[in-house]
């Protein structure tokens, strides 16, 4: 199963700023049913994702009765993004 969406790329701001996408709530019933089949602790989603020509490893995480997923800063530098940009990420769980 693969979902593509897309969503504004925002910071956290905590201790250690991360950048992430907001998966859309209409998608989160698939990713619940996932997370049954492949999470390991606290609902995180091990997957697969690609944006732009940039494939990478990472884990969607629950946050708010939805999900995030965090866009690590190679992957911001090779697409060349930025905050506040909307960004099309195909996702495989898994």
């Amino acid at each position: 199963m693969s979902l593509t969406f897309t969503a504004t790329l925002f910071q956290w701001r905590g201790p250690a700023p991360h950048h992430f996408l907001r998966v859309p709530d209409d998608l989160v019933p698939d990713l619940r049913d996932a997370a049954r089949l492949v999470t390991y602790g606290w609902g995180m989603i091990p997957c697969h994702a690609r944006v732009g020509g940039t494939t990478f490893r990472t884990a969607i995480f629950p946050k708010d009765g939805g999900y995030l997923l965090p866009v690590k800063a190679a992957v911001r530098r090779a697409e060349a993004l930025q905050e506040g940009q909307d960004v099309t990420v195909t996702v495989t769980p898994g």
